[in-house]
């Protein structure tokens, strides 16, 4: 009966071992099968078949506003990301309106794993956004206070850049332009012999909007001399006025469209065609930032007639351009982390994105490949860096729900603009007063 019993014992732990073999094998199977949810470029296993931490790991996705990369720039950047971090699905969604669109994805908690902050006070930015202060950056960052809470930062500038005109040489030859202007009145006459000569001086993008930003940021620090005015309007019921830097800049704007300087139909602009029309010389000018120029050479102009000066907001003769950053990187705090975090380093690192959106890399330490922007600092233009601070204008603009673009358009199309400036301080005089500013 021992020798029964013994033999009946060794059997029963000999099939308890193979169960928990076959068990182990098939939670292996669980995690890196095929037929799982799960993929096997995700998981790395050891022969034992515990899993491997290599690093980041499954679907990213990035929300860009860069609709124009899509197929294109951003499919080189997913299979070079993809090789350094083999176990990543990288993916990129393009969205237009990116502002207005993004609030609305991250106000309904529904927002990809990597995304530009929109113009949200920084108070908001922990309730959606990760801290960055881990990354291991290689150098020093421009405008890394921007996006900052209690000692936190939590955007990364996608590059830095500055404004001015970009022009096409060739079109400025045939109007007979041999010198750039150093004063707004010599700005006017330069218009007028693009005018005469059949070219359309100035590419404002008027219906597209976004790139009347031009008018509500930079062209107001051009003539203030200062880049803290957006914050200051905290300080006032009336923060548009006809003679501060708004009025002033948007004004200028409007002689523009009035002498016929812009687009024949500005209610009618389209953004693409207008590198296209840019590059051909059809039209001569854009006052925006560095980043377009690329934009432009890509769409068939030579890189040698595309040039960039400052732009002369008054007739001080004293050349002024604002010194910005671009859209800031921010991860989602509920997404994928630890890839995010990987992937905006590697863009402002690995990349090549700030050369090819010709942007100053936001890396201190990096130099800029444009060479356009060494024709701007041979102008020796007196540099206006950003500066950031209180948000309590960004809090009492978004409570007025006031579009400065859009106010922009209606100053310059409107036959009394001073009503404009009117409705519009209203409507921030009553929202301050609502927040208890």
């Amino acid at each position: 009966m021992k020798k029964l019993f013994s033999l009946s014992l060794i059997m029963c732990l000999m099939i308890t071992a193979l169960a928990a073999c076959g068990g182990q094998d098939n939670a292996t199977k669980g995690k890196n099968g095929a037929d799982t949810a799960g993929s096997d470029k995700k998981t790395e296993t050891t022969d034992t078949g515990s899993a491997k931490d290599d690093g980041p790991s499954g679907k990213l996705v990035f929300l860009t506003n860069r609709t124009d990369m899509i197929g294109k720039e951003y499919d080189d950047y997913k299979k070079r990301f993809e090789e350094k971090y083999p176990n990543v699905d990288l993916q990129f969604e393009a969205i237009t309106d990116y502002d207005k669109n993004a609030k609305i994805r991250i106000s309904s908690g529904q927002y990809p794993d990597v995304l530009f902050v929109p113009t949200i006070p920084n108070a908001d930015l922990p309730k959606y956004f990760e801290p960055l202060d881990d990354i291991q950056f290689s150098g020093d960052l421009y405008f890394k206070d921007a996006k900052v809470l209690d000692g936190k930062m939590y955007g990364v500038s996608s590059g830095a850049s500055t404004v001015g005109i970009v022009y096409n040489k060739k079109a400025f030859e045939k109007a007979g332009i041999t010198e750039m202007p150093k004063t707004y009145d010599e700005f006017l006459a330069l218009c007028e012999k693009l005018k005469n000569a059949g070219i359309v001086p100035l590419a404002s993008n008027f219906k597209d909007k976004w790139p009347l930003d031009t008018w509500v940021y930079d062209v107001p620090s051009i003539i203030s001399g200062k880049t803290d005015h957006e914050m200051k309007r905290a300080e006032t019921d009336t923060p548009y006025t006809m003679d501060n830097e708004y009025g002033k800049s948007w004004s200028i704007l409007r002689e523009l469209q009035q002498k016929g300087y812009l687009e024949k139909d500005v209610n009618s602009t389209n953004w693409e065609q207008s590198k296209k029309d840019i590059a051909q010389g059809k039209m001569a000018m854009y006052l925006l930032g560095n980043w377009v120029i690329n934009q432009v050479i890509d769409n068939g102009a030579a890189s040698e007639d595309i040039g960039f000066f400052p732009f002369p907001a008054d007739n001080s003769g004293q050349y002024k351009a604002p010194l910005n950053p671009d859209f800031f990187y921010a991860v989602n705090k509920n997404g994928n982390v630890k890839a995010a975090k990987a992937f905006i380093q590697w863009m402002v690192e690995d990349s090549g994105y700030e050369d090819f959106a010709g942007f100053i890399p936001v890396l201190k330490n990096k130099e800029p490949k444009l060479p356009q922007l060494a024709e701007f600092n041979n102008y020796k233009p007196q540099f206006l860096e950003a500066v950031f601070g209180d948000d309590t204008a960004t809090a009492i603009q978004n409570k007025a729900q006031i579009d400065q673009q859009a106010m922009v358009q209606e100053f310059v199309l409107s036959k009394d603009p001073q009503k404009v400036l009117d409705k519009y301080d209203a409507a921030w005089a009553k929202a301050k007063k609502s927040l208890g500013k």
